[in-house]
């Protein structure tokens, strides 16, 4: 079977752009991410090597470490999100003529929904992992390519909130009330810092470009 990863971007937007299932939201809130992480990397890339940056190269390293890793991660969720919509998509479509077709329909859909849910909130973990990088990327990384870290918080934080919609509507169908309320407040803990440290990341980022 070929991933959503390794076709072209333009047939991944015409998949995304068609009335298939999948990919949907949770795909591109994915994808998103990885962009977000692959440029918070090209900062690095641009910075480490160079004398000028030499004080700075650990820390710039270090930070390239955690983004190449949630870059990964986040392709990889790329995928994993069009198959977790098709286990749903299976579940709501098996046999319902009986009082045991119903139950083991209902026990298929539910489980299904709580995987489905747990791909979005990894690209939640991951959007929250590379936005914790970036305000330390805008004031060591190379200022040439400032502008980059700013795109990269936007992206990761746009991301980050889509992906916090495919959490929860999926938690609106899960009748496990424990599930629920333990993911929304891993949720709340994740997403908490996000939208104030990409608020300073674009402060820094602006105030660097416009001075």
């Amino acid at each position: 079977m070929t991933m959503l990863t390794d076709i072209a971007v333009r047939e991944y937007l015409g998949r995304l752009a068609s009335n298939a299932p999948a990919p949907g939201g949770g795909s591109a809130a994915a994808l998103a991410g990885a962009l977000a992480a692959a440029l918070g990397e090209m900062v690095g890339n641009f910075t480490v090597g160079k004398k000028k940056f030499a004080g700075v190269e650990e820390d710039i390293k270090r930070l390239l470490a955690v983004l190449e890793e949630q870059r990964g991660v986040l392709l990889g969720l790329t995928d994993e999100d069009a198959s977790a919509y098709g286990q749903v998509a299976q579940a709501y479509a098996m046999p319902r003529s009986t009082k045991q077709e119903k139950a083991a329909r209902a026990d298929a859909i539910q489980k299904a929904l709580k995987a489905a849910c747990e791909v979005p909130f990894g690209v939640c973990r991951c959007c929250a992992a590379v936005i914790g990088t970036l305000r330390e990327l805008a004031q060591k990384g190379n200022p040439n390519l400032i502008s980059d870290v700013g795109c990269a918080a936007k992206l990761a934080l746009a991301a980050l909130e889509c992906a916090w919609l495919n959490v929860e509507i999926n938690l609106a169908s899960i009748k496990d009330a424990k599930f629920v309320e333990g993911r929304r407040d891993e949720l709340e803990q994740i997403m908490a810092p996000c939208a104030d440290e990409v608020s300073e990341v674009w402060r820094l980022v602006v105030e660097t470009i416009c001075s």
